[in-house]
């Protein structure tokens, strides 16, 4: 099988859809001319055109809700944050429109609309273009939080959320754009709701999702050093939770480790624990364990950026204390 990049594999998912369906455009900051700020959309303006293909001005408030509303009148929007960092100048059109425009219509209205871009932190940027915001949205109604880790799960989520008939919400690495993996040639779509058992194991449940997926496949051979077995889950998709499979997981190891970038208050991987530790408690033979991004602002330091995040040996470390 060809192996593709995750910003090749996501190119390759907008142009197909874009040729099937010419509902389809895309729109955001330097998306057209440049190519993108990250080239994801290379060669798309070349290929559909101005009017499937549209440059704005550094406007998110006007530019998602302009999504919002082509998605209502029967379009099928893609509107691209340059990052999630930015989306928070336009939180008010994705929470407050996109993600309640079908309840809110008595279902009169449907809202097909994907909302990407990259998140997480990269290298040395700072504060203010680090942040993992995917809790902000998991916690809204209405919306679905997709967080592939890898060019197969990009293009066929990105598919698969174009075609949605509600909000997507579609959060890439930044960090993980060059990363390669194989790809089909052939169609093909993943639907949300399913995680992805990355390395099956029978001691510790070990939830992922992102850029701390390769983190815990490097602490997981780790540990099968130490003749420890580590059963490595990919989410893939925060909402909707494939329940399913975590539980299944948890049934079989009984215990559970979450590793998450964001920060620990009110986040994803804590409301997780908090959700086994009420659904499953019977099975488990310790308390579930988070290991969350340090509670504080991202630092522009290199050495105390590299403090922020968790290391396959912290990973380890962990699961070992659960055993």
């Amino acid at each position: 099988m060809r192996e593709l990049s995750i910003r090749e594999a996501l190119n390759e998912a907008l142009a197909e859809e874009m040729e099937l369906d010419d509902r389809v455009f895309l729109m955001g900051e330097e998306v057209g001319y440049y190519d993108g700020a990250y080239k994801v959309s290379r060669g798309l303006l070349e290929r559909f055109g101005e009017k499937r293909v549209v440059d704005t001005p550094i406007t998110e408030t006007g530019f998602a809700g302009v999504g919002v509303g082509a998605a209502m009148v029967g379009l099928r929007p893609v509107i691209e944050f340059m990052t999630w960092n930015f989306s928070l100048c336009g939180i008010d059109q994705v929470v407050n429109s996109a993600a309640k425009v079908h309840y809110m219509s008595a279902g009169e209205f449907d809202c097909p609309v994907v909302f990407r871009g990259p998140g997480g932190s990269v290298h040395q940027l700072a504060a203010q273009h680090s942040q993992s915001l995917e809790s902000y949205y998991a916690h809204v109604p209405g919306l679905k939080v997709v967080v592939p880790s890898t060019p197969y799960d990009a293009k066929g989520m990105l598919k698969t959320a174009i075609r949605d008939p509600d909000p997507v919400i579609f959060i890439e690495s930044e960090a993980m754009y060059g990363m390669r993996g194989p790809v089909p040639e052939e169609t093909y779509l993943i639907p949300f709701g399913k995680a992805d058992i990355k390395r099956a194991g029978t001691d510790v449940t070990v939830l992922c999702w992102s850029k701390t997926v390769p983190t815990c496949l490097q602490a997981a051979e780790m540990m099968s050093e130490r003749g420890v077995s580590l059963d490595v889950i990919d989410l893939r998709s925060i909402r909707p939770l494939d329940v399913e499979a975590i539980m299944n997981s948890v049934k079989r190891t009984n215990r559970v480790l979450i590793v998450e970038e964001a920060w620990p208050i009110a986040s994803v991987g804590n409301w997780l624990a908090s959700f086994i530790m009420q659904e499953a408690f019977d099975y488990l033979d310790a308390p579930v364990r988070v290991i969350s991004g340090r509670d504080c602002p991202y630092p522009y330091s290199k050495v105390l950026e590299a403090e922020m995040r968790a290391t396959p040996e912290q990973v380890a470390a962990e699961a070992q204390k659960l055993l």
